[in-house]
């Protein structure tokens, strides 16, 4: 017997079962997004290697370690995406969207090479945000204040918000070199991670979870002491607008992201009920990578959220996914079975939200009432002979108390519009 197949290390299925969550989740992300003016761009799997090496940064984990890289059949490098920031920024470039502000947002797969845990996977999902042009920090603000309202509408408030400043280049390259010098002196004291990011990204030393850098990191040199007067201004303002908006947030000063192309403000939402894994949300301002992408000299900031982590939390949450279909069509007998689908068609007439499974393959009633059942359905419609000769549909709620009905069509579809 041969070997069963199975799905890759680190990507997974995503199953009936488990897909209203998914679904729920994305809609209602679509959902804020509309409100806000922001509209999706969709951007292919792959690009060319050499865009995210530009944009992230060519020391860094991601391109060192973690990306799908391969040669195509014209010996040219392609790398599936590991995070959507440069995909939307070159796409912008490439369509000339940049004349004017822009507000983008998309959603889709992403890969990385990574150790496979929970909260982690090497395809996972996330909805991003990009806005383009916009340099005051009122749009920071915004998009903190987006994110802090879908988690109310989700119903997850186990969240704190961090912020921190990473200054211009010009400051945070005045802040690198005293970094440096700083944990230069105890090198022989850090993590073997660290030891090696303090020649080629010192500012990810801050970010280490390892205890003993930890408490060395902690006696660093403060970025903020490094900012300039424009730079501290942009910040307050963002902190300002927290403030009246009564959202809670703490300054981090050790807050840096992964990726090299981030200035000025960064945050990140942080759950602790997902373990090691806790950032579900985060992002920040990243004003020079359209240029350094070829594009013209433009402001922008955005977040990304990962979709996997947010559903488990859902789920975690007590949230449980709504039934598939609202009425499950019962046909007992051969011209019931035969009149069936056209009655399903006549109700999603009737009715356009109503979601109707038509029982196909026979079977006696009682057969047909257990499947009925199981699928989650609110509803049993049961059409028999009896059924056919008078005209009328029984209507039978499976969920909820109540006695089963006669029904005309008329008086089903007026019924079963006004359960929606």
């Amino acid at each position: 017997m041969s070997k069963q197949l199975q799905a890759i290390r680190g990507m997974h299925d995503i199953l009936p079962t488990q897909i209203a969550l998914w679904q729920r989740l994305e809609d209602t992300v679509r959902g804020v997004l509309d409100s806000y003016g922001y509209t999706e761009i969709r951007t292919p799997l792959v690009e060319v290697t050499e865009l995210f090496k530009r944009s992230i940064g060519e020391v860094t984990d991601i391109v060192e370690k973690e990306m799908y890289s391969f040669d195509d059949r014209n010996g040219d490098s392609l790398s599936l995406r590991p995070e959507g920031t440069a995909s939307c920024v070159r796409a912008a470039i490439e369509h000339g969207l940049l004349a004017q502000p822009q507000r983008l947002w998309y959603r889709g797969a992403m890969f990385r090479y990574e150790r496979p845990q929970r909260g982690r996977y090497r395809q996972f999902h996330q909805i991003g945000v990009e806005t383009f042009g916009l340099a005051d920090p009122e749009i920071d603000l915004e998009l903190i204040l987006l994110t802090a309202r879908l988690w109310r509408l989700l119903g997850l408030n186990d969240f704190r918000l961090e912020i921190n400043s990473l200054g211009d280049p010009d400051e945070r390259a005045a802040y690198r070199t005293q970094l440096v010098a700083y944990l230069s002196a105890h090198a022989a004291q850090l993590d073997a991670d660290s030891q090696r990011r303090l020649t080629t990204n010192p500012l990810r030393v801050l970010d280490s979870k390892h205890p003993h850098t930890q408490q060395i990191v902690a006696g660093a040199p403060a970025l903020m002491d490094y900012l300039g007067d424009d730079t501290r201004r942009h910040f307050e303002r963002v902190c300002h607008g927290l403030d009246a908006a009564g959202v809670t947030y703490r300054i981090n000063p050790r807050l840096v992201r992964g990726l090299d192309y981030y200035n000025r403000t960064v945050f990140e939402w942080i759950t602790d009920n997902l373990g090691a894994q806790g950032t579900v949300c985060a992002g920040g301002r990243y004003d020079g990578l359209v240029e350094q992408l070829g594009g013209k000299s433009v402001p922008a900031v955005g977040f990304a959220m990962g979709l996997e982590r947010l559903v488990e939390l859902l789920e975690l949450a007590g949230h449980v996914a709504a039934p598939p279909v609202d009425v499950y069509l019962v046909a007992v007998g051969e011209a019931a079975q035969q009149v069936a689908p056209i009655v399903a068609e006549r109700l999603r007439d009737a009715v356009p939200r109503l979601r109707v499974l038509t029982h196909c393959g026979g079977g006696n009633f009682k057969n047909q009432f257990k499947k009925a059942d199981k699928s989650g359905a609110r509803f049993a419609l049961v059409l028999g002979e009896s059924e056919l000769e008078q005209g009328l549909f029984s209507l039978k709620p499976l969920r909820d108390e109540g006695e089963q009905q006669l029904l005309t069509f008329e008086a089903l579809a007026t019924f079963l519009g006004e359960q929606l």
